[in-house]
């Protein structure tokens, strides 16, 4: 057996595991020397405004506090290339939680007694913080996160939908949702002559130093950005944060280093959410259960610092048949803090209301939901009318519903009970986008045998170093110990960040044609290795440029079975299940974690997850993990993934697709179809806490 099949694929143990569980990995906090200051943020305590006046007297007077930064002493910025890194500009509070000064000191304890010290005078003004269906503010821009366009229309929605003789129209709310990756966002910076180094917890270092150089009007070459162990991000992380402009700032003003873990607390305000949305959900279908009509139209907010409008929408325009369309995206730009990405941003929370619409439209016909869905399966993309490159969305149905014993259930709702406990089980189809970005990567040849590859991704806990390896190692015809990996660094060859389920498509495509070229030159070459070895660098700019003619998504279908406490309004989920089909799996173990880790985080969005907007205060009530509940091990006791083997030869070399988000979307509606199927109670705003369930079930 060659090589390339004995590490593709195989589920060869993360090489990074036991730094990490020894706690020899090191963090972007972790960078800190000796003698380091430590910083701490003074958030706005105003939902809009600006300040009067900054008192830093008293906590200047504080044992081991050095400086306070404000907007009357901090280093001025060029325009930085998004607008929340213009940190400490001027007087101007756009929300609640703005950063307005930085206080640096000996030790962190002493940086926040000291920021507890500062006194700030406002000018406050009216803000406006709640998003609604018929807020006056509500405009359609031009596009949605991604670039997609905000309205599509296809033939005549108003007229099929009125003419189908079966009809859906239910309205979804979703609250605003964080990420809270178990490592806060953090950086540490130093300046040497004008050298920028920051170590920074990102999801992609190249485009932090990029951001940084124009901040401070530098050239890239003069900024090195490390992010080599990144604590999670689902998001948050994608593109530069506050913190490393505000701990480069500070380490330019003092000429010392600089260390800023950003409090959990504040988090909520300064590094992006899940925008809370409105979803109308429209379906027409004929006796048979065909689709013949589909709107789906979105509400959202955005901040008054920048435009950012969750594409929740776009799932409808790939999904199922449906001749006549219309998705709609609409939004109002409030006093918040600015949402951003948060994993699988778009397809998470649109699903979420399209698989529930689903489950009624099922409902209304009399039809399992399974059946449903296969009946609806659509020849080509509908919205693009391109051929799918794969779409083996009934094989996950069919194999789901197999494993999960689905036919044995009885349809009719609230009708299995233990005791207390009503029992009820849903599904959902699941979606996510095949994206690629160029990259490069550099393969290097030692006189040893043993290979060296370079290139600036960013292992978030996915286990990229890993996979990469694989890559290399299966181009190379090599044992996978035989291969080195470096990564996490804006000074290696650049690479895209780590998000979109981009990673690996990305970084392992220039991975394994410079692991390929790399080859073909030691064939070429004769006599032994030179002591200073063989390397070759490649990128993959023209292979991303080209359009793809195809339809690029992975699919998949998740199966849920809750029980809910008939007494309490309690939910738990006794059993999850998703069956994928990803394209070709790297690594059978780490691929699993992947897609687990994603349903756990679609169990809190179905369950325990949500952050509700204070009206008066402008700032949003769950703000730590005291009070914003995430899933733990407990939740789940029965939780698996399956994948469907499948050959895509039109995504890259090694015949993949990404895995990192697809687990979340369609978790939270097979979870609330599951809820309706058990009590027999339709609730369409998430979470389903137990004050939610608990009227229905007196």
């Amino acid at each position: 057996m060659s090589h390339a099949h004995q590490s593709t694929g195989a589920p060869v143990v993360r090489r990074e595991a036991r730094d990490k569980v020894t706690g020899s990995a090191r963090y972007a906090a972790e960078h800190a020397p000796p003698g380091c200051l430590r910083a701490w943020p003074v958030p706005a305590t105003i939902a809009r405004g600006r300040i009067t006046a900054i008192r830093t007297a008293d906590a200047l007077s504080l044992p081991g506090v050095h400086t306070v930064l404000t907007h009357d002493n901090a280093p001025r910025l060029k325009e930085p290339d998004d607008p929340i890194l213009a940190v400490l500009p001027n007087d101007r509070v756009p929300h609640r939680g703005w950063p307005v000064a930085l206080v640096l000191a000996d030790s962190l304890e002493a940086a926040r007694a000291g920021a507890r010290a500062v006194r700030i005078e406002y000018e406050t003004g009216e803000h406006d913080v709640v998003l609604t269906d018929d807020h006056p503010g509500l405009y359609t821009p031009e596009e949605a996160n991604g670039g997609h366009p905000a309205v599509r229309e296809r033939g005549d929605f108003d007229g099929a939908y009125a003419a189908a003789p079966v009809r859906i129209d239910a309205t979804y709310t979703l609250e605003a949702l964080h990420n809270h990756p178990m490592e806060p966002h953090a950086s540490t910076a130093r300046w040497s002559d004008d050298r920028l180094t920051v170590h920074d917890s990102s999801q992609g270092a190249t485009k932090v130093r990029d951001s940084l150089a124009q901040a401070f009007g530098l050239r890239t070459a003069q900024v090195t950005v490390v992010s080599e162990h990144v604590g999670g991000g689902f998001g948050s992380k994608g593109t530069p944060r506050p913190q490393a402009v505000l701990a480069a700032m500070a380490a330019m003003y003092t000429g010392q280093v600089v260390e800023l873990a950003m409090p959990r607390q504040q988090l909520a305000a300064v590094v992006g959410h899940r925008a809370p949305t409105v979803q109308r959900v429209r379906l027409g279908a004929d006796d048979d259960g065909v689709i013949t009509a589909l709107a789906h139209e979105i509400i959202t907010h955005t901040s008054t610092v920048k435009e950012f409008v969750e594409q929740a929408a776009v799932p409808a325009r790939t999904m199922y048949t449906s001749p006549h369309s219309r998705t709609v995206h609409r939004v109002a730009a409030l006093d918040v803090p600015s949402p951003s990405w948060m994993r699988a941003p778009g397809e998470a929370s649109g699903m979420y209301a399209l698989e529930s619409a689903m489950d009624e439209l099922a409902c209304a016909l009399g039809m399992d939901p399974v059946e449903l869905r296969l009946r609806n399966e659509p020849a080509a993309e509908p919205d693009s009318g391109r051929p799918f490159s794969s779409r083996n969305l009934a094989a996950c149905l069919r194999d789901g519903a197999e494993r999960f014993g689905w036919y044995r259930r009885d349809r009719r709702p609230a009708v299995r009970q233990e005791g207390p406990l009503l029992i009820g089980t849903g599904v959902a189809s699941a979606t996510y986008p095949v994206l690629v970005s160029p990259s490069t990567a550099s393969a290097h040849a030692a006189p040893d045998g043993s290979y060296r590859i370079r290139t600036n991704a960013t292992d978030i806990g996915t286990g990229a170093r890993t996979v990469l390896a694989q890559i290399a190692a299966a181009a190379l015809d090599t044992p996978v110990e035989n291969v080195t990996v470096e990564i996490g660094s804006s000074d290696l060859p650049s690479a895209p960040l780590a998000g979109g389920s981009s990673g690996t498509a990305s970084w392992g495509w220039a991975v394994h044609k410079a692991a390929e070229v790399l080859a073909d030159r030691l064939r070429e070459h004769t006599g032994p290795v030179p002591d200073d070895g063989i390397t070759v660098t490649a990128d993959t700019e023209q292979e991303t440029a080209q359009e793809p003619p195809y339809a690029r998504h992975a699919f998949g279908a998740q199966f849920a079975e809750v029980a809910v406490d008939s007494l309490t309004g309690e939910v738990r989920v006794r059993r999850l299940l998703g069956v994928y089909a990803a394209g070709r799996i790297l690594n059978a173990r780490t691929a699993r974690s992947q897609f687990i880790g994603g349903m756990v985080m679609g169990l809190g969005m179905a369950l325990t997850e949500g952050s509700t907007m204070d009206p008066v205060f402008g700032d949003f009530v769950e703000s730590d993990l005291a009070s914003y509940h995430v899933p733990v091990c407990a939740d789940v006791p029965d939780i698996s993934a399956h994948w469907i083997e499948e050959d895509d030869p039109h995504l890259n070399p090694m015949g993949s697709k990404g895995i990192g988000e697809i687990g979340i979307v369609g978790t939270a509606a097979a979870i609330g179809n599951a809820v309706r199927h058990a009590t027999g109670a339709r609730l369409r705003a998430l979470p389903l806490t137990p004050d939610k369930l608990l009227p229905y079930l007196a």
